[in-house]
């Protein structure tokens, strides 16, 4: 058999390697179960949800549900539970921030941030198949990069819906969430490398 040039072996690209949910038995079912997992969290978290007076968009748990489960889920069921996330919520369960919920998300001022979520958990499964998610440093990367993107669609949203220039843009979109982002960051570079100690073991009979 010819060998393969060093060349082409060196462009081969590396082995994904498992996220967590991968280390849960099973396959379809395991699926299904960690999508609507990933979309109950979100919801549950987005009732933490705290009103500021200078701004429509709620400082919130959520994101903290989006950040942690998108690196344990993977991009497929990552996407595929915010996608159910938003559908079931516009279908009217009250899971988005402060118990709204229904069609009426659809004028409000937080949507782009609901749309963000969808790429942040894209990126997220990403960089968690990277082996990002094993240490502290490598967690706090991948929330920051998740962070920019929900801000990138959130903010621009938030800048269409209220005709707002650059300024109120950031004010009001933007800073009055980087500590607590920076907080819900430093969780999770403490949990999810912990949950590789704890579970990695099981990662050679993962799928």
């Amino acid at each position: 058999m010819a060998r393969v040039p060093h060349v082409l072996q060196a462009a081969s690209p590396a082995r994904a390697r498992p996220v967590l949910a991968d280390l849960i038995p099973g396959d379809r079912v395991r699926d299904a179960l960690v999508v609507v997992a990933y979309a109950g969290l979100v919801g549950l978290t987005a009732q933490l949800s705290i009103k500021l007076p200078f701004t429509p968009v709620p400082i919130t748990g959520q994101t903290f549900g989006v950040l942690l489960g998108g690196m344990a889920v993977g991009t497929r069921r990552g996407v595929s539970g915010m996608i159910v996330y938003l559908l079931v919520g516009l279908l009217g369960v009250p899971w988005f921030a402060g118990g709204a919920g229904g069609l009426s998300i659809l004028s409000s001022p937080s949507l782009g941030y609901v749309i963000g979520f969808i790429a942040a958990a894209a990126l997220l499964g990403q960089l968690a198949r990277r082996g990002l998610d094993r240490n502290p440093l490598g967690v706090v990367a991948a929330m920051v990069l998740a962070n920019l993107v929900i801000y990138a669609f959130g903010a621009s949203w938030l800048a269409l819906r209220l005709h707002l220039g650059l300024g109120p843009t950031l004010s009001e979109g933007v800073t009055p969430f980087l500590l607590g982002d920076a907080i819900k960051a430093a969780l999770a570079a403490v949990l999810l490398p912990g949950a590789w100690r704890l579970l990695g073991s099981r990662e050679g009979r993962a799928q």
